[in-house]
């Protein structure tokens, strides 16, 4: 019922982004494709069906992170068919969330990756080599997510004023401070890009071999290939770098305020996780390091 208009809705009102309207999207046709087999209307649907959905998807071995997105792509429906006067009630209402164990973020050792960079700086050869070090270089640098990434325009980068524009989620523009060896590797980068492709108007910065605009697989190939050569644990994506960027602000005494802003997130409550993951590891160095540990 209505699930064009509820994209639409997510896309244009809701300016969520490409990958938080896909994932609804794809939420919504796993539960469409579950009234069908219980042979459901979404106008009849109660309590006690939503019950019945979640408790299969536990039931099928998804875990509660998996489970609380799918109930939260789901209330945003069922609140707008209820907008829409589809539907009377909504019967999301009386569904709570699971309770999920508390994660911290995965980072890098600083050191390792400080080593990684200086390295590939030195390896450059070539368009493509010096593509994949302004990828980690800006990732590190700014902490920006994987889609920022890949929104960014040469325009948007200030190189007297020292920052760059970044559209994060929901559009919403920040400015992002950037260092005077990311300048410098960034001007080099322009040169090579601007060399490789002289007959090309794309403004996006980073592009393909090809002069293309990157995908999110390409900016994800290059972060894991470059993170397996100093890290053996499982994660090794894009957002391990924003991690890692917002972890060693807060180590070297960033305010929380500050990490918050640069970060381009909504409220403290999501930049407050790495104050745990700062005292996880100075509880770590404290047991190595003290005698009566």
């Amino acid at each position: 019922m209505l699930e064009k208009e509820f994209i639409r809705f997510l896309q244009i009102e809701k300016r969520y982004s490409e990958h938080t309207v896909v994932a609804y999207k794809h939420e919504l046709d796993l539960f469409h494709s579950f009234l069908g087999r219980e042979g459901l209307m979404v106008q009849d649907i109660v309590y006690r069906d939503l019950r019945h959905y979640f408790a299969q998807m536990v039931e099928s071995g998804k875990n509660a992170s998996s489970v609380n997105r799918s109930m939260s792509a789901l209330r945003t429906y069922f609140k707008f068919l209820q907008r829409e006067e589809c539907i009377a009630k909504n019967p999301m209402t009386l569904i709570k969330a699971l309770k999920t164990p508390k994660k911290l973020p995965v980072v890098v050792e600083k050191e390792k990756l400080v080593r990684l960079l200086d390295q590939m700086e030195q390896e450059q050869d070539g368009f493509e080599s010096c593509r994949d070090y302004m990828v980690m270089e800006l990732l590190f640098g700014t902490g920006i997510r994987l889609a920022e990434l890949l929104k960014i325009k040469e325009q948007d980068i200030d190189f007297f004023n020292k920052n760059i524009l970044i559209l994060g989620k929901r559009n919403k523009e920040r400015l992002v401070p950037i260092n005077n060896l990311l300048l410098k590797e960034l001007k080099n980068y322009l040169q090579q890009k601007a060399t490789q492709f002289v007959d090309t108007n794309n403004s996006l910065l980073i592009v393909t071999k090809e002069g293309k605009p990157a995908y999110a697989k390409l900016i994800y190939d290059i972060v894991h290939r470059q993170l397996t050569l100093i890290s053996t644990q499982g994660k090794r994506s894009p957002h391990i770098l924003r991690h890692t960027f917002a972890t060693a602000l807060l180590d070297n005494g960033a305010d929380l305020n500050a990490i918050k802003e640069l970060l381009g997130h909504a409220g403290l409550a999501a930049t407050q996780v790495y104050t745990h993951n700062s005292a996880e590891r100075l509880k770590s160095i404290y047991k190595q390091a003290h005698p009566k540990a």
